[in-house]
């Protein structure tokens, strides 16, 4: 699969334009790392992806984001390392075009647990991936995944 990344330029005014005309959405997710050194990855859609999603009223991003990935990826215990980046994309859903902002999360969890995915999320797969597998694949996910992985700094 292919991803179209644009780098669009906004003078303010056009950038507040094009916010107003969409609905905004908060979410958060985690790359999560396990005592053996592997790194937690999904497959959504037939795209490498990492576990994020909404955050619920009266949630913090850091609570958001331990819910989504235990959500989505049956792993619990996580435990936060550090803030990692903020990504932005656009879609559209039911015709209304949505900009999400993630906040992203370096996790840690102790031991190797077996994940299980959320398939009514559309995750037809969760795996602990070792980082040289992660290298040789992250071209294979979505731009934000790629800009969290080399956030992390692995």
């Amino acid at each position: 699969m292919y991803h179209l990344e644009e780098l669009l330029t906004f003078s303010q005014e056009e950038f507040d334009e094009f916010v107003s005309k969409r609905k905004f959405i908060h979410a958060a997710g985690g790359l999560v790392q396990n005592s053996n050194g592997e790194y937690l990855f999904m497959e959504r859609n037939e795209t490498l992806d990492l576990p994020k999603g909404k955050i619920e009223k009266g949630e913090s991003d850091e609570e958001g984001a331990l819910r989504e990935v235990e959500e989505e990826t049956g792993v619990s215990d996580l435990e936060t390392i550090k803030p990692l980046i903020e990504t932005f994309h656009t879609y559209s859903m039911k015709g209304q075009e949505v900009i999400k902002r993630t906040a992203w999360f370096l996790m840690k969890v102790e031991g190797r647990p077996t994940p299980t995915p959320q398939v009514e999320e559309g995750i037809s797969w969760v795996k602990w991936m070792k980082k040289e597998e992660v290298t040789s694949r992250i071209q294979e996910a979505y731009a934000s995944v790629q800009d969290v992985w080399n956030a992390a700094n692995i």
